[in-house]
């Protein structure tokens, strides 16, 4: 699977909002965005990259509400990147989340989100910038035999179109612009609702709602629910692999 055929940042169609930067081969995207968004990069700065046969695109944010708050900017991303991913994929075969950022497609681990925010700032400060980053295991040549990795997949594995890279990040950055227009114009739960769609919920939960910090609570019956919080899981993402840095084989 070519990831960059001969790719420019011109070549990139985003929404007016956006700026499309190539990342050099092997970079860590991820920390280059939270880096780059630290030395004043503007908001809509979109980073796309490839590293050992991981797709990863990075967006820089503005928030406008302390960070506690802010934080709920990941349904907006998760939202976006499974619709985006669900528009180049077989159609039969469902996009589907689990809480809170780790994206699964025919019934195996495909990639996840992640976000970034300025080391140090408080609960209650607005935050300088956030970052929302995407990865996806484009191909899994390099790691052998699948059967050795079965809980994960690949773009290439599932039949998606080869040379994704650019159209995926274009159709990301018009949902993230949808994403957002939703969360202002009618409000957060209105954007958690997208985001539930995708979700797969626990055995014998009934009903699931994002509340207002962010956390998912979960009703299995009257009277019983249980809140799972969303802070811890994004300090250290479940599809995150700590040696690598990528997405879990």
């Amino acid at each position: 699977m070519t990831l960059f055929p001969e790719a420019r940042p011109a070549d990139l169609v985003l929404p007016p909002a956006f700026t499309g930067v190539f990342a050099a081969a092997g970079t860590d995207v991820h920390g280059e965005t939270c880096r780059l968004a630290a030395s004043d990069a503007e908001a809509g700065t979109l980073v796309l990259g490839e590293r050992d046969g991981i797709l990863t695109l990075a967006v820089v944010l503005a928030p406008d509400e302390p960070l506690a708050g802010a934080r709920r900017a990941l349904f907006a991303g998760m939202w976006a990147l499974s619709e985006a991913i669900g528009g180049f994929g077989p159609p039969e075969i469902p996009v589907v989340v689990s809480w809170p950022d780790t994206l699964h497609f025919n019934e195996a681990r495909l990639g996840g989100g992640r976000l970034g925010w300025p080391e140090g700032c408080g609960e209650g400060d607005v935050p300088d910038w956030l970052v929302f980053s995407a990865s996806l295991i484009a191909s899994k040549r390099h790691a052998g035999d699948p059967g050795l990795t079965p809980e994960s997949t690949s773009l290439e594995e599932e039949g998606f179109p080869a040379d994704l890279a650019r159209p995926l990040a274009e159709s990301f950055a018009r949902f993230l612009t949808k994403a957002f227009e939703i969360w202002t114009e009618d409000g957060f739960q209105h954007l958690a609702g997208r985001y539930l769609d995708h979700l797969a919920l626990p055995p014998h939960a009934r009903e699931a709602q994002i509340v207002d910090d962010g956390d998912l609570r979960l009703t299995f019956a009257p009277g019983l629910s249980e809140d799972r919080p969303l802070l811890p899981a994004l300090v250290q993402p479940a599809w995150c692999d700590p040696e690598t840095g990528t997405v879990r084989l």
